[in-house]
C-alpha cells in the first residue's frame, strides 16, 4: 500500500498529465499543422501540410549519390548522413511553410518498419522536439503512409486494394481504413527494388555513361527501353504456387548466371560492360513486371470471390519507389483493364520515401483521433512491422487459377 501522500501526489501527477493531453488535443484540432519526418532508409525528408493536404513546405536530402559510390547501402553510413542532415531538412521545412513549431498541432515520424539505425535518429530528434515544444506525436508506420498518400490527391473511398512495392518491401493488401489492413501477400525472400539495384550493380551499371548518376531500378528502366526482352526470356517465379506473395530471389539467380555465361561469351571479366546490358535490363524489367501483375490479378480475383471491394468502382492503387517505373504500371493496367479496377498511382515524386506522405498519414490520424500521444510518452522503433491482418492463407488455401492474359507492354 501507498502512503496517503504519495497517492494524491500520483493522482495529482496523473490528472496535469490528462489536462495537458487534452489541452494539446484541442489545439490540434483547431490548427491541424503536421510536421512529418521521414528516415525509414537513406532519404531524410520534412514537410509540413495543413488538414486539406496542401504542402506548406518541404525538404528532402537524397543520400543516392552516397550509396552508388559505395554499391550499397551501408546502414552505419545511412545512419551518419541523417544524423548530420536531419535538423538541416527539419529547419528548412518549418522555413519554407512560414511556421513555427508553436504552431504545429503534431509531429509524425515513421518508427517501423526500416533501418533500425535510420529509424533511431529520426525517433530520437522527434521525441526530443515535440518534448522541448510540448508537440503532440504520431508514431507513422512506413507502409501505412506509402497506402495513403493517394487520399492526398483525390478523394479516394475505402476499401481498395493496394499493392505497395519498392526497395525493400513488397505486399498486397485492402485497406480498409488509415490503420484498417488485410494482408493478401507479402515479399517471402528480397523485394524487387532491391533485386533491380542488384542486377544493375551486377552489371556495373554505374559505369555506362547513360547510367552513371541513376539508381538501379532508374538505370534498368532506361536502359529496357531500347533492349529486347525476348533474347533473355527469364521464368516468372512462383508460377505453380497459387497466393499474393512475392519472390525474386530465384529471378535474380536466373539472371547471374546470364550473365556469368554472356561474359564467358564475350571473353570479359566482371566489372566489364556487356555488349547486350540493355536486353538483360529488358528482360529482367519483364519479368518483375509480369510476376507482380500475376500476383496482384490473383488478388483482385480474391477479392471479388470474398467482396472485399466494391462492385461500383473498385480501385487499385500502387506505391512504393518501384511504382516510379511506367513499365510495371503498364503491366499493371493490363490486368486492371480486364479486370473492370481503375489504376491509381501517385506522382513519382510522391512514390519514393518523403515527408509529405508521413505529414499526410498524421493529418488523416488527427482528424480521426488514431495513434495520437503526448510529447511524454516513450515510443520505440520497429525495423520489421507488419501491416495490418495476414489473411494470406485465405488466399492461398482458395488455389486461385489465373485465366491467360497477353501481357503485351510497350516500352
Amino acid at each position: 500500500m501507498l502512503p496517503a501522500k504519495v497517492k494524491n501526489l500520483w493522482r495529482l501527477l496523473h490528472c496535469r498529465r490528462v489536462m495537458d493531453f487534452t489541452s494539446l488535443t484541442r489545439k490540434a484540432y483547431h490548427s491541424r499543422l503536421v510536421l512529418g519526418i521521414e528516415t525509414s532508409c537513406d532519404d531524410t525528408g520534412a514537410a509540413v501540410l495543413d488538414e486539406t493536404g496542401t504542402i506548406l513546405g518541404e525538404s528532402l536530402y537524397s543520400q543516392n549519390e552516397v550509396h552508388l559510390r559505395t554499391g550499397g547501402i551501408i546502414p552505419t553510413v545511412a545512419q551518419q548522413l541523417h544524423r548530420e542532415s536531419i535538423e538541416v531538412v527539419v529547419h528548412e521545412a518549418l522555413e519554407r511553410s512560414g511556421v513555427t513549431p508553436s504552431q504545429l498541432s503534431a509531429v509524425a515520424t515513421t518508427v517501423k518498419p526500416g533501418l533500425a539505425l535510420s529509424l533511431g535518429i529520426g525517433l530520437a530528434f522527434s521525441q526530443k522536439f515535440v518534448r522541448k515544444h510540448n508537440i503532440l506525436f504520431i508514431p507513422i508506420h512506413h507502409m501505412e503512409a506509402h497506402a495513403l498518400t493517394i487520399r492526398m490527391l483525390q478523394p479516394v473511398p475505402f476499401p481498395f486494394l493496394v499493392l505497395l512495392v519498392s526497395g525493400g518491401h513488397s505486399l498486397l493488401a485492402v485497406a480498409r481504413g488509415i490503420d484498417d489492413f488485410l494482408l493478401l501477400g507479402y515479399m517471402l525472400d528480397e523485394a524487387p527494388g532491391d533485386t533491380l539495384d542488384k542486377v544493375a550493380r551486377r552489371l556495373s551499371l554505374t559505369k555506362h555513361p547513360d547510367c552513371s548518376t541513376l539508381s538501379g531500378g532508374q538505370a534498368i528502366e532506361l536502359l529496357a527501353r531500347s533492349g529486347d526482352r525476348r533474347k533473355f526470356p527469364f521464368r516468372t517465379p512462383m508460377g505453380r504456387i497459387y497466393d499474393c506473395c512475392f519472390s525474386f530471389a530465384g529471378l535474380r539467380s536466373q539472371i547471374t548466371m546470364s550473365i556469368i555465361k554472356k561474359e564467358a561469351e564475350e571473353g570479359i571479366e566482371q566489372g566489364t560492360l556487356l555488349s547486350c546490358v540493355n536486353d538483360i535490363a529488358a528482360g529482367t524489367q519483364h519479368t518483375v513486371a509480369v510476376h507482380l501483375a500475376k500476383r496482384t490479378h490473383r488478388a483482385i480475383l480474391f477479392c471479388k470471390e470474398n467482396g472485399l471491394l466494391p462492385s461500383d468502382n473498385p480501385i487499385l492503387v500502387v506505391s512504393g519507389g518501384v511504382a516510379s517505373n511506367q513499365y510495371i504500371c503498364k503491366a499493371l493496367t493490363v490486368i486492371t483493364e480486364k479486370t473492370g479496377l481503375r489504376l491509381l498511382c501517385p506522382p513519382p515524386r510522391f512514390c519514393t520515401d518523403n515527408g509529405v506522405m508521413i505529414a499526410w498519414n498524421g493529418i488523416e490520424r488527427l482528424k480521426e483521433g488514431r495513434g495520437i500521444l503526448s510529447p511524454s510518452e516513450d515510443v520505440c522503433y520497429e525495423p520489421k512491422a507488419p501491416l495490418g491482418v495476414d489473411i494470406s492463407a485465405k488466399v492461398r488455401a482458395a488455389g486461385i487459377r489465373l485465366p491467360p492474359v497477353r501481357m503485351k507492354i510497350l516500352s
